[in-house]
């Protein structure tokens, strides 16, 4: 953009990108018809914040040392109590320069935990001096304020108001009012407040002597407290033009709302009109009379990350409160996603470099006289237990320990710079992720599994049982056939299999019509003798096989057998149906469909692999592959390989290779050990894929190894032992984490099911949740509120049970799915408004290629600001444009939803020294108690986190 200076001068001002929805702004529209699922507050304080809410109050430890560079460092370790839920972990913060690296580590009581272990599992494995333990207890608040160098937990946001036609700075900063509908706008936003004697967060306001106005609007949202600089509320200067004293506010806010009068037609906001350095994102807002509406337009500086959550399409909002809750999640997302440009990230690494040296510094003194802030033990195990002699001075230690730091957590609390999530959202908003209960009390041990219309397929010790909610199981395959990997593909009636272990594994191939064939009649269930006719040639001995998950005109199998590749195709008409096929006989084996193409030689046996479609589908499709230390990307026609992403750990455990799909070109989320990267891959050219860095790369790292990754756009869910830690696809931003005990992932095709312990009891969901809450002496807050099974309570039986997360509540819109399930052949009829049954519905899961890929692009685009202009008008596009509104990829679908949080604000009482924090107002939840005093001063129980509530006495 370019803009000029007060005498007239043309300089170059930054390049800002611009989010519009998907649609041109003139494009007819019907707002209301998406379900939004995707507004969330990323990276959110209760989950990020780990000194704060794992460690300050409790007995912990922490060590100093330097690496190999003589870089000084701080690890902080804690057993502690996942959420209330009884799982025992170990957390563990790494302070560096760099920033701050944490993991979780699970416990054993019969293995000890060394620092070097911790260490190791954080890259770090080499030292300059080998860590110490330090006993002081000041050392916590050195270390919370480490922690408040990630960002503030209150925000600042600048609002400008503008006349129609009004086109620079000067002028929208001059008036002095605002019109009706930007009152409206601000009455929307929050609440008006005295500033004189405000004790509340003021946002750089002067609240002693009126100095920056007499009134400003505030409000509290998700536990933050947010204070709006309004042009017209700021002093107002008849001799100053520029006014100044309006734009050193605004002017040094890094997120301002331009709220803009007029019709749609008339001039437009541009950044360049707002002569700032520091204002990296704009919002513009505009209000329509006619409909009562707002639309929204949000411009930001190209070096801040994306952030969302991406724009509706339209973007236009008839639900005041639906806008008001979107708006300030997108503003809250966009400032902690500019902290991360490099111009506040680089300020942020030399404060942290200066206050770890300084801290380092302090402590040398103590290092080298050997007293007692500074344990001699290099290495030492994690939480010891202390020797008889000097126990009694240990508990002393930590008594004053743990005191210093509930009081430290008090204070940080009632200064109000940390998030009051205990009056933050919603008991009723029901999340995207909530899991539903498929199976009560499964007992058998879980091989592999894949979804087949509404039911599952499962690999079991006991054989391959198909199951259905509310159905007893049936059995399809016995206990001699060992199924280890398989996918079920209802669009190409197929069943692909790998069997057995060791040199007698094999690729089974099967008609999914005959299989049901069999469960409707109740033949005999097959056993492994009856499926000699169903293996594929050549695949003896194979470990791994992968499929492309985007169908077009062929189905491609690649199956490794040690270190070889074997290329499979089955050919297929493109009219072939479902229904076709079932019409052939079911005795007909499709082994003969499918045919040898080539064989491909790697180094080392694959331990990951991934199919990835070339743009062109011709001689351009490649195979991800990960062995030894590295990810390779295999040209299938060629067999050249070429390095994608090369690991510097020394021990490496490879997790996943994700497809995703954008313009036709392809992307890779690579997850090993803690890490997830996404490398763009570009087309062919000149025979080798173009791999280089891209900007569109990123990475981020999980706060736990997975053993299991799982892409549901807009989400990525990592699977643990006993937790679900569940981000965004686009930037990796954490969005929740969720535990669950002894969980394990069992299909993820579609919907997604696991298994995990619940207690077994008689009583329904709910009255076993009021159960397990009411065990605990704290209850969990609203945001976090268990949506996922619990832990037995004492005196129960623990048992397994599979749940379902359902794909279309991810992804915010229906999933159709096939005309019948297998346990349950029920034609899906609609019924007429006259009474009259209308013809069956029959619905299918597949989509063309040219479908899944444009529906993938399209979340991006609107976040890069890419789609200004209405889609080209082709046969496709408008196939695209009724398929999108009730159809999904499930691992590729864009979303667009619209949903509300209701909000819950806190209220401030008191003097400026002390504020009381209210909460819900659910008695069960409710944790404030007053009680009498000798002194003059009031004293209350304060909730803190979940876990935490400390007797001020």
């Amino acid at each position: 953009l370019i803009s000029s200076d007060a005498d007239g001068a043309i300089q170059r001002a930054g390049r800002f990108r611009v989010e519009n929805g998907s649609s041109g702004e003139n494009t007819d529209y019907a707002p209301g018809t998406w379900h939004r699922t995707d507004v969330h507050l990323e990276n959110p304080e209760y989950h990020t914040r780990w000194y704060f809410k794992y460690f300050l109050g409790k007995v912990h430890q922490n060590y100093i040392g330097t690496d190999a560079e003589k870089n000084p460092f701080f690890l902080s370790v804690v057993l502690s109590d996942q959420n209330n839920q009884r799982i025992p972990q170990y957390h563990s913060i790494l302070w560096r320069k760099t920033g701050t690296q944490k993991i979780c580590l699970p416990y054993s009581p019969t293995k000890t935990l060394s620092v070097k272990t911790i260490l190791s599992a954080m890259s770090l494995d080499k030292f300059e001096k080998s860590p110490r333990e330090i006993f002081h207890p000041e050392i916590q608040k050195d270390l919370l304020v480490l922690e408040e160098q990630e960002g503030s937990v209150n925000f600042k946001f600048g609002v400008l108001y503008a006349k129609d036609g009004q086109l620079t700075d000067d002028e929208m900063f001059s008036n002095e009012t605002g019109s009706e509908s930007f009152q409206r706008f601000l009455h929307l936003l929050g609440d008006t407040i005295t500033l004189k004697g405000w004790s509340g967060y003021r946002g750089g306001l002067d609240t002693k002597n009126d100095t920056t106005g007499t009134c400003s609007i505030y409000t509290v949202f998700q536990g933050h407290e947010i204070m709006f600089h309004v042009s017209t509320m700021l002093p107002y200067s008849r001799e100053n033009k520029q006014q100044v004293e309006r734009k050193r506010h605004i002017g040094n806010d890094i997120v301002t709302i331009i709220f803009q009068e007029g019709e749609e037609s008339s001039s437009a906001f541009k950044p360049s009109m707002i002569r700032s350095h520091f204002t990296h994102i704009f919002a513009l807002v505009r209000y329509n009379k006619q409909n009562d509406s707002y639309r929204l337009k949000i411009f930001s500086e190209e070096s801040v990350p994306l952030f969302g959550p991406p724009l509706p399409s339209p973007p236009v909002f008839t639900n005041h409160q639906e806008f008001r809750d979107f708006v300030l999640v997108k503003l809250i997302n966009g400032e902690k996603a500019t902290l991360e440009t490099p111009t506040f990230s680089q300020k942020r690494q030399r404060t942290l470099d200066m206050l770890i040296r300084s801290l380092y510094q302090d402590m040398m003194p103590d290092l080298h006289k050997g007293n007692n802030m500074l344990n001699r033990r290099s290495f030492s195990d994690v939480l010891p237990e202390s020797p008889k002699s000097t126990r009694k001075k240990e508990e002393a230690r930590q008594a004053e320990f743990v005191r210093l730091g509930q009081a430290l957590k008090l204070k940080t609390t009632v200064k109000g710079d940390t998030t009051t999530n205990l009056a933050t959202t919603s008991f009723c908003k029901k999340e995207p992720w909530e899991s539903q209960s498929f199976c009560s009390n499964f007992p058998h041990e879980v091989v592999c599994a894949d979804s087949w219309g509404q039911s599952l397929l499962v690999s079991t010790d006991a054989g391959i049982l198909l199951i259905d909610d509310g159905q007893p199981s049936v059995q399809v395959f016995d206990k001699t056939l060992q199924i280890k990997q398989m996918n079920v593909l209802e669009a190409l009636d197929l069943l692909i299999a790998r069997t057995d272990k060791g040199k007698d594994s094999r690729i089974l191939v099967f008609r999914l019509s005959a299989v049901q064939k069999d469960i409707e009649t109740k033949k005999i269930i097959r056993s492994k003798y009856d499926c000699r006719e169903n293996k594929l040639e050549r695949t003896k001995g194979c470990h791994l096989y992968a499929i492309n998950t985007h169908h077009g005109s062929e189905l491609r199998i690649v199956v490794a057998i040690r270190n070889k590749l074997l290329l499979v195709t089955k050919k297929y008409n493109s009219h072939n149906t479902l229904t076709s096929a079932s019409l052939l006989s079911s005795s007909e084996s499709p082994v003969e469909e499918f045919q040898y193409i080539r064989e491909i030689c790697l180094s080392d046996p694959p331990v990951v692999m991934t199919l990835v479609d070339g743009p062109t589908g011709d001689s351009d499709n490649m195979i991800c592959v990960a062995y030894r230390h590295q990810f390779d990307l295999v040209n299938e026609s060629t067999g050249e390989s070429y390095r994608l992403h090369h690991v510097e750990t020394n021990r490496v455990n490879f997790v996943a290779a994700i497809d995703v799909y954008e313009d036709g070109e392809a992307g890779l989320l690579l997850c090993y050990n803690y890490i997830c990267q996404y490398r763009k891959v570009y087309p062919f050219s000149g025979g080798s894929p173009l791999v280089q860095p891209s900007a569109y790369d990123f990475h981020f790292s999980w706060n736990q190894v997975p053993y299991a990754v799982v892409c549901a756009f807009p989400y990525v869910l990592a699977f643990t032992t006993d937790s679900i830690e569940i981000r965004l696809v686009v930037n990796g931003n954490l969005v929740h984490t969720a535990v669950v005990p002894e969980l394990q992932l069992v299909a993820s095709r579609s919907d997604i099911y696991f298994k995990a312990t619940a207690a077994v009891s008689g009583s329904s969901d709910s009255s076993s949740k009021e159960m397990s809450s009411k065990s605990s002496p704290q209850t969990p807050t609203a945001s976090e509120k268990p949506e996922f099974p619990l832990p037995s309570l004492e005196g129960e039986v623990p048992g397994k049970n599979l749940y379902k997360i359902p794909l279309s509540n991810l992804v915010g819109r229906s999933i159709e799915r096939p005309l019948k399930s297998p346990l349950a052949p029920k034609v899906t009829t609609a019924t007429t408004s006259s009474g009259i049954t209308s013809l069956p519905v029959m619905h299918s899961l597949s989509l063309s290629r040219m479908e899944i890929k444009e529906i993938a692009s399209r979340t991006r685009k609107e976040l890069l600001g890419l789609l200004d202009e209405p889609m080209p008008k082709t046969e496709s596009a408008q196939k695209l444009k009724k398929v999108s509104r009730r159809r999904s990829d499930p691992r590729q679908g864009a979303v667009r939803s619209s949903s509300s949080d209701r909000i819950i604000s806190s209220s401030f009482e008191g003097c400026s020294e002390r504020r009381h924090l209210s909460t819900s107002s659910d008695p069960d939840t409710s944790a404030s108690r007053e009680e009498s005093s000798p002194s003059s001063y009031p004293f209350q129980l304060i909730p803190l986190y979940d876990e935490d509530i400390i007797d001020l006495k």
